[in-house]
């Protein structure tokens, strides 16, 4: 795992650094280095605009190479997001944040893998997730639908909408949103009803994690039914992590993906709810009688 050194960033961004061939922005972190090191987590929305450009991999590396490709970096709105997200760890008094546009190299297909594989433990171990809503102005969230504001995301922020986002939401302890702004505007457990009434994900499993006996697999899927993600693949990769469950990342499979999701969730588990879950999410948030999903 890699994580953006926020200090070096920072000094970057004011001018501190008097040799860019000393400092190193990323920084890797094996399995044994990551349980004693405290770190904040990125949870975002990708740009999709000619302003709204993410920072890659490589472009990071290109920010302390190249001095005519940092200056035109540090201007992509993606860069600015990075820049935002150290600031927020800063002020929590950590030296250390990850981003998932930049900490992983997608042209490696194995690290891509094993990136989607780790990635709800990644943001479950985290100190926090600051959750950044770039289309909320107001100092809170929405509590009613609104298709003229958000025509395209079901009349709620646009984050809501998004496959990657519904572990992001359940699997960090601390969640911490913010505005277009990057003010602060509540937290996960402030916000607990209100999000599961955007989400369906019950409140205590918002304000305390997952309970010893897991909701069924029809309720976790009805979550994420009417979530979208850019790649089909990631409909079912998305929600590896949610299921506790592994697959190797074949992109170009399409559908297949989540069929292979659904098999290896039948291998683990005793719940046959798999086989008449809801697709539009209707069933109730949290039934007096629900089934609870448990391993073979």
């Amino acid at each position: 795992m890699r994580l953006i050194n926020v200090n070096t960033v920072l000094d970057l961004e004011e001018r501190r650094v008097q040799s860019m061939s000393e400092i190193k922005i990323l920084e890797e972190f094996n399995d044994e280095q990551l349980e004693s090191t405290e770190y904040g987590i990125l949870s975002h929305c990708w740009g999709d605009g000619k302003m709204q450009i993410e920072v890659q991999f490589r472009e990071m590396g290109q920010v302390t190479a190249d001095e005519g490709a940092r200056k035109s970096i540090m201007g992509y709105d993606g860069y600015k997001k990075i820049i935002n997200s150290c600031r927020q760890a800063r002020n929590d008094r950590l030296n250390w944040i990850w981003v998932d546009t930049c900490c992983i190299n997608k042209e490696s297909s194995s690290e891509l893998s094993e990136a989607i594989n780790s990635m709800f433990r990644w943001y479950e171990n985290s100190m926090v997730c600051y959750a950044y809503l770039h289309d909320i102005s107001s100092s809170t969230l929405p509590t009613k639908i609104d298709k003229n504001r958000y025509p395209e995301s079901d009349g709620w922020p646009k984050w809501f909408s998004r496959g990657w986002t519904l572990q992001e939401l359940i699997a960090p302890k601390v969640v911490k949103f913010f505005n277009r702004r990057w003010l602060l505007i509540g937290d996960k457990r402030s916000f607990a009803p209100t999000l599961e009434y955007i989400t369906r994900v019950p409140a205590r499993i918002l304000e305390s994690g997952f309970p010893r006996d897991r909701p069924s697999v029809a309720q976790i899927m009805s979550w994420a039914a009417d979530r979208r993600t850019t790649r089909v693949e990631d409909k079912a990769y998305s929600l590896l992590g949610l299921f506790q469950v592994h697959l190797p990342m074949i992109y170009g499979e399409q559908e297949n993906a989540f069929r292979r999701l659904q098999e290896e969730i039948i291998r683990k588990y005793n719940d046959h709810s798999i086989f008449a879950w809801d697709p539009e999410g209707k069933i109730a948030r949290w039934p007096a009688t629900e089934q609870v999903l448990n391993p073979r």
